[in-house]
């Protein structure tokens, strides 16, 4: 088995990638019309699978052809640089030293995806992530393409997920089971939504299979649920972390 964390790429008809494909073609979707270009993906707590999640439907989307840029905002423990095996530059470093984006950004790491690492851990990222750099790089970030992804913190430790979410058009909000409980799931829902920031799906994983079908355990189910609309259903590996 391909390593999991950019598991779209390394084995891409596994029906772990095929999971992820069913998420990005919901995603494609969500928007009832209107387009969905800055999605960023978060959950309660740590080491729910938030950041594999979001760097794999990334990929999918840059197999479809579009022009993605994933972005690691979760300034407090970033992970994308080591998952795609860059140096850690980035976000940080244009927020504070006001340094060219274009030479932050990691072109074409995967075809048609380009990656923005977080960066050296600040001492204010909240302050950085509400800045007014922070506007003007989404703005021209979004001029260049298709698609925003955003790997943003966990909502109950900071409010970081909060800043970042306000300016989104849509976030999924990723739940593990077994690993949140369903008190932590609701107060972090309900911080999104007394932000006003726009809920566009729930990704549940790690489901067992046993719990579902009554057979086996080691696999576990995608769970996507639009928020306007209906449940999607698809297989991925019960054993994802962030």
């Amino acid at each position: 088995m391909a390593n999991i964390d950019l598991i779209v790429h390394n084995d891409a008809k596994s029906p772990i990638s095929e999971a992820y494909r069913a998420i990005r073609t919901n995603l494609q979707f969500a928007g009832a019309g209107k387009m969905i270009k800055f999605i960023s993906f978060t959950s309660a707590t740590p080491g729910e699978g938030k950041s594999t999640t979001i760097s794999n439907v990334a990929i999918a989307m840059a197999q479809d052809g579009k022009r993605v840029l994933l972005i690691d905002a979760d300034m407090r423990k970033p992970v994308q640089h080591k998952k795609f095996r860059l140096q850690n530059k980035g976000l940080s470093n244009i927020i504070a030293t006001g340094e060219s984006l274009e030479s932050m950004i990691q072109n074409n790491v995967i075809q048609n995806l380009d990656v923005l690492p977080s960066g050296p851990v600040p001492p204010n990222p909240s302050e950085m992530l509400g800045s007014e750099r922070m506007d003007n790089l989404l703005k021209t970030v979004g001029e260049n393409y298709d698609y925003v992804f955003i790997d943003m913190p966990p909502i109950l430790a900071v409010t970081d997920a909060t800043i970042i979410g306000t300016k989104m058009d849509g976030v999924v909000f990723v739940v593990r089971s077994g690993k949140v409980t369903p008190d932590e799931a609701k107060e972090a829902k309900q911080r999104l939504v007394q932000s006003q920031v726009n809920i566009i799906g729930t990704v549940l994983n790690g489901v067992p299979k046993k719990n579902k079908a009554g057979y086996g355990y080691g696999y576990g189910y995608y769970y996507y649920y639009d928020e306007k609309h209906e449940k999607h259903k698809g297989r991925h590996k019960s054993k994802q972390k962030d």
